[in-house]
C-alpha cells in the first residue's frame, strides 16, 4: 500500500470525514521521482466541533503518528468542521466520497 493511501485510509476510519483530500505535494520539493514524503490532508469532520486548531493537529499527528516517524518529511494539515468548510468554500456542496465503479 502506498504512503498516500495508508494516510487515506487511517483518516477515513479514525476522523469520520465528510470530506478527505491527501494530496501528495513530494515533486514541489527536492526529492526523488515517484517520492512519497511531502502531503498537504484536508479533513472536514464533526469530529473537529468545539476542538481548536491545536487539539485537531493532535488528533491527525496521533493517527499518523508511525507514518510520521518512518515515511513523512513534511505535513501540511487543514481541518474544519462542515460549517467552516461551508463557509471556506462558498457553501458549494461537497461531493459524495466515490466508491468506485464506472
Amino acid at each position: 500500500m502506498t504512503v498516500q493511501a495508508t494516510i487515506e485510509e487511517k483518516l477515513a476510519n479514525d476522523c469520520n470525514p465528510l470530506h478527505l483530500d491527501v494530496i501528495n505535494e513530494s515533486n514541489n520539493h527536492n526529492v526523488p521521482e515517484g517520492s512519497e514524503s511531502h502531503f498537504k490532508v484536508i479533513v472536514v469532520s464533526p469530529e473537529f466541533a468545539g476542538k481548536n486548531l491545536l487539539a485537531r493537529h493532535r488528533m491527525i499527528n496521533k493517527t499518523l503518528a508511525v507514518e510520521l516517524k518512518d515515511a513523512i518529511h513534511a505535513l501540511a494539515i487543514h481541518t474544519y468542521t462542515e460549517d467552516e468548510w461551508k463557509e471556506e468554500t462558498g457553501g458549494a456542496p461537497m461531493s459524495p466520497p466515490c466508491m468506485g465503479g464506472k
